[in-house]
């Protein structure tokens, strides 16, 4: 089920700020193997690192790799020096992964339940996947859980934060997209780093997401380049609410109290619904952009849901935040970092009171 859901930007923003590797630094709450499995993974990935300077002036790297990676280090130093995000190590190596992505995660749910199965490790806190540094790693438990009746989905991932524990260094995997995408996920990587609070995803990957996109539209600014089209985000953004709402549907469908084979019928049409009700959307409102296509008409299950929503669900709140602090990015971080440290319900009320409509 890998890439069945989600796709493009929302894709590409939605997966930048995991952070899988941060496994390595737990104990206790998973089998060694697996943590054996993560701790080679990072070692290996963190011996691999290479200079960017380094890379720039080998003789041998391609003149697209040295105009990517000169690229993505004029991103990271206006990271720091106009968005007011770490100044580090991160984002100055490089490494060429001998495969397409640098993890692969593992979401799953019950089979009547719209709900993560969670992982919880002591700096990440709890998160809604499994994230293994080989896809047959990902498929082997993915395929056990399924063994013992959940759904699930392997989502290949781009990139991840060890949140400052180590220096992140630009994958390859990075450059599978556009130069706004490799910029923006600098940005978002760099953004977790200067603030991250344990067991609140939603809050996490918003203000990340915020800072990417926000950050993206400045940095265009000060090349004169022109603005971004957002019509691709515009389409992703509606998708996205498309699948909310399915798993709203869902969500009733399984308090509903129906029989085990009852609640597998209504849960089959549901998503047979949630299909028709796509293509509708698409044909009247993007009728030339089918990129979501081939996913809606796969194999669809509860655990290809989990991650919609949580990724950009307070946007709005922090876009907000940032126009009251004057657009300053020293005085909006300062707002935030108030913001996380406000117990959980307290901060949601904070975040709903800046955007009324995200608060759904």
């Amino acid at each position: 089920m890998q890439r069945h859901l989600p796709a493009g930007q929302a894709r590409r923003r939605l997966y930048a700020g995991l952070v899988a590797g941060l496994a390595l630094l737990a104990s206790g709450c998973a089998s060694l193997r697996y943590y054996a499995h993560v701790t080679h993974g990072e070692v290996a990935l963190l011996a691999a690192r290479r200079p960017i300077a380094a890379v720039v002036a080998d003789p041998h790297t391609s003149v697209d790799l040295r105009e990517r990676l000169r690229r993505a280090q004029a991103a990271r130093a206006f990271a720091s020096a106009q968005l007011a995000l770490p100044h580090n190590r991160s984002y100055t190596s490089y490494v060429q992964l001998d495969r397409p992505y640098v993890v692969w995660n593992v979401f799953a749910t019950p089979e009547f339940s719209v709900d993560p199965l969670t992982h919880c490790f002591p700096f990440a806190g709890c998160v809604a996947y499994r994230g293994y540094f080989d896809e047959a790693g990902a498929r082997g438990e993915a395929a056990r859980l399924a063994a013992r009746g959940d759904d699930t989905a392997v989502l290949g991932v781009v990139a991840y934060s060890t949140l400052g524990w180590f220096a992140d260094p630009v994958l390859s995997s990075m450059l599978r997209w556009g130069d706004d995408e490799l910029d923006g996920v600098i940005f978002h990587e760099l953004a977790h780093q200067l603030l991250y609070v344990r067991d609140d995803t939603a809050f996490n990957e918003s203000y990340a997401t915020f800072v990417q996109d926000e950050g993206l539209r400045e940095w265009r600014a000060a090349h004169g380049l022109p603005a971004r089209d957002d019509a691709a985000r515009a389409h992703d953004t509606a998708f996205t609410r498309l699948v909310l709402d399915l798993r709203e549907r869902l969500r009733r469908v399984y308090a509903s109290g129906l029989d085990a084979t009852a609640m597998r019928a209504a849960k089959q049409r549901e998503f047979k619904a949630f299909r028709t009700r796509y293509a509708a959307l698409r044909d009247g409102a993007w009728p030339d952009d089918h990129r979501h296509d081939r996913r809606v008409a796969g194999p669809l299950n509860n655990a290809d849901l989990v991650p919609f929503g949580l990724y950009d669900r307070w946007v709005p709140a922090f876009a907000r935040l940032f126009s009251d602090a004057g657009r300053n990015w020293p005085a909006f971080h300062a707002r935030v970092k108030a913001l996380a440290r406000l117990p959980r319900a307290e901060r949601d009320q904070a975040l709903a009171r800046l955007a009324p409509d995200a608060a759904g």
